[in-house]
């Protein structure tokens, strides 16, 4: 997925800052992978990894207003520890979301209008007007993609939040890390990997709940 987001915004770009070389081809090829990952990734989360960590609760909004209030150093309880995605990560992801959703539904929309090994263009199909809609779409969602992926890279390059950035790449975090940023009770790490992954280290998971 990230292979592909890297080559669209690559073949996208580089030809507005003036470097020429023939981006149709590998753009669209890129597209169709990324639409592919993305149609494998939605089933697989939906059907096997399950939603429930993704949505938005009531105890979500309790946790903003005091997570902000304590940011301004206002009295009140802190926050709650989440379960495995904090509110702000939940958000970015929905609006990574949102953003690759409509880059690939106008991408592909757009597709019509170049000749492919499967069919012949045809720029006729829609009208003018409808046509420059769907390049505002294409163009805003590309931007708001590069723009999360600044985002993305800003955060994960951050001292407090490189532990995080390591769980991506080697798949664990130490059982330190989980019960000062998680809530055991509501995220079992090992329950998702199973046997033999362990995606806790520095403690069985039977005696997550002690103290580090």
């Amino acid at each position: 997925m990230a292979a592909s987001v890297l080559v669209l915004l690559f073949t996208a770009f580089a030809p507005i800052l003036g470097w020429k070389f023939p981006w149709v081809a590998p753009h669209w090829i890129a597209g169709l992978v990324l639409t592919v990952v993305v149609i494998y990734h939605i089933v697989r989360a939906s059907l096997f990894q399950g939603l429930g960590s993704m949505w938005f609760t009531w105890s979500d909004a309790a946790n903003a207003w005091r997570g902000a209030r304590q940011v301004l150093r206002m009295a009140g309880a802190p926050p709650d520890k989440p379960g495995k995605y904090p509110l702000l990560q939940r958000l970015y992801h929905w609006g990574v979301a949102a953003a690759v959703l409509a880059v690939l539904a106008s991408g592909l929309l757009m597709m019509v209008k170049i000749d492919t090994p499967f069919y012949d263009r045809n720029p006729y199909w829609l009208e003018a007007r409808t046509w420059a809609m769907i390049y505002v779409v294409h163009g805003l969602a590309a931007l708001s993609i590069l723009s999360l992926i600044i985002v993305h890279i800003y955060f994960a390059i951050r001292p407090e939040k490189l532990w995080i950035t390591r769980s991506m790449i080697r798949g664990w975090i130490t059982r330190g890390e989980l019960l000062e940023h998680h809530d055991p009770e509501k995220w079992d790490p090992e329950a998702e990997t199973g046997p033999g992954k362990p995606a806790v280290r520095g403690q069985p998971a039977a005696d997550l709940s002690a103290k580090p």
